[in-house]
């Protein structure tokens, strides 16, 4: 077994042991955008060593998180679940009124005034974390051939498109609130997310490519994805934010293996996605970003962001594989070749990010304040295939 996925599962079990997944605490500590990546990494891990043991673990933390993250915090008033159906509907439609981001403080209510700094730390609903546990989801489907995850992916789609989508003035562009209550009724935070329409639009076409092959009949999500296309449209991506840069680069890996299902009907939101990580990767101080990071001290550095960068930059290989061999690509692979050469000087950067979080000498204070997230985009970015690929395991360019 690789040294990589050996860290990766000794971290993922740490990790199962610390919130109360395994062995079952009474009072898990269940975090939605953490267990969405945790989920992805057990399916990994299932697949790299063929233990059925971490498959048992990606379905216990999907059922532990919608027991905890789809009903009411214990210090509300309010019980039950966040959706307001009845107990029995709500185990059959557990995403039926999105989830709970997992937050220590409970949501402001509609009287209290905004503090930006304690918003950070109150709890709510996110749409960027209700995306990561859609693609969650849909992994578990396409791993186990369940289709019953992706059914409830798409159920959380509509519930929070319907919540979060607005139309700000009458006849004009739609947007998105950044932070929506716990029960989806009122925004927290009004301002859009600056990546939320793409993550929708990447995620919903993701869904629905599944949602075709399901037995009980295709889902149609054609109305959320006119919306959040509109969204799109004229938009750049390019962001100084290390974890957005990786989010575009998994996006646009995303993108590719879904163009190679018949997704996406040109390969112009590929391009962009490819030419605004670039940009991105490039604007950094006018220099070296690994220059930038190595002269900061751990404790000036935010683990989870430098790794959600790490594992956009490991999805660069196995986006040049794709685009070697899928004919899709025939017509317009030099230019993108031309692009991944110029990414691929980027990739180093991972291994330098991996190694620094993975000295315990740099596991002080401000890894301890985000362990969980830290330890689990660790795991991810040592062993990324559960996260990053789209189709079953079995598919020619897991590699």
């Amino acid at each position: 077994m690789a040294g990589s996925i050996i860290l990766a599962r000794n971290i993922m079990m740490e990790f199962a042991r610390n919130t109360g997944l395994f062995p079952t605490a009474e009072v898990p500590r269940r975090y939605l955008w953490t267990d969405a990546f945790a989920v992805c990494n057990f399916l990994g891990l299932h697949r790299e060593t063929g233990n059925k043991d971490f498959m048992d673990l990606a379905l216990c933390l999907v059922d532990q998180a919608h027991a905890t993250l789809g009903q009411h915090r214990r210090d509300d008033i309010r019980t039950g679940p966040i959706s307001g159906l009845a107990e029995e509907e709500a185990g059959s439609h557990p995403t039926a009124g999105g989830l709970r981001i997992g937050k220590e403080l409970r949501e402001r209510r509609p009287d209290e005034p905004l503090d930006e700094h304690l918003e950070w730390d109150r709890d709510g609903q996110y749409f960027h974390y209700l995306t990561k546990w859609m693609h969650a989801l849909n992994r578990v489907t396409m791993t186990t051939g369940d289709f019953t995850y992706n059914r409830w992916a798409i159920e959380l789609a509509r519930a929070a498109h319907a919540r979060f989508v607005y139309t700000p003035i009458p006849g004009g562009q739609k947007r998105m609130y950044w932070k929506m209550s716990i029960d989806l009724s009122y925004p927290l935070v009004t301002s859009m997310g600056f990546h939320d329409p793409l993550d929708g639009l990447i995620t919903y076409t993701q869904l629905t490519a599944t949602a075709a092959e399901d037995p009980e009949g295709p889902a149609d999500l054609k109305t959320e994805i006119a919306d959040i296309a509109d969204m799109c449209k004229g938009r750049r991506w390019v962001t100084t934010d290390l974890l957005g840069v990786g989010g575009l680069l998994s996006d646009a890996f995303r993108v590719a293996q879904l163009m190679t299902s018949g997704c996406f009907s040109d390969s112009h939101l590929l391009f962009r996605l490819l030419d605004d990580s670039l940009v991105s990767l490039e604007a950094f101080d006018g220099g070296s970003l690994e220059e930038s990071l190595t002269g900061l001290a751990a404790d000036y550095r935010l683990a989870f962001r430098e790794l959600g960068l790490s594992i956009g930059l490991r999805a660069i290989e196995k986006l040049s594989g794709l685009i070697v061999r899928h004919e899709v690509f025939d017509r317009e692979r030099t230019r993108l070749k031309s692009r991944i050469a110029r990414l691929q000087g980027h990739e180093r950067l991972a291994e330098a990010v991996e190694s620094f979080w993975l000295e315990p000498e740099h596991q002080g204070e401000t890894w301890m304040d985000h362990q969980d997230i830290n330890m689990v985009m660790l795991a991810t970015s040592l062993s990324p295939a559960g996260y990053l690929v789209l189709g079953s395991f079995k598919d020619s360019y897991v590699g």
